[in-house]
């Protein structure tokens, strides 16, 4: 049975052995998604496919192999910073659909 880190406790999980056009449409449901029937029936055929790498994958002799919290490299590199010219205000807004003060107006979406 895979484990996975949370934190720093090890929580073990029992995977699904196949995935099921009702678990297809559930996810769909959360993302939003709407699917043809084709498309539920290669997204359970994928994920059923993942989920049997994932199954493998907990097969493998992981013994004296240090947990990782991430796989990232701790710092990502960076490229050094130059001060270059930019767009003056009026080149940038230039084509902007609508200004104000100066800047773009967008729609507002917090007091929705």
């Amino acid at each position: 049975m895979p484990s996975l880190l949370n934190g720093c406790a090890r929580v073990t999980v029992q995977l699904p052995v196949a995935i099921t056009r009702e678990t297809v449409l559930h996810v769909a449901r959360l993302a939003r998604l709407e699917l043809s029937d084709d498309e539920v029936l290669r997204m359970q055929e994928s994920l059923g496919k993942i989920l049997g790498y994932v199954e493998q994958l907990g097969e493998l002799a992981t013994d004296g192999v240090p947990e990782t919290a991430h796989v990232a490299a701790e710092r990502a590199p960076l490229r050094e910073d130059v001060l270059v010219p930019s767009l003056d205000g009026e080149a940038a807004l230039g084509e902007a659909p609508r200004r104000t003060d100066g800047g773009f107006a967008v729609p507002g979406f917090l007091d929705e």
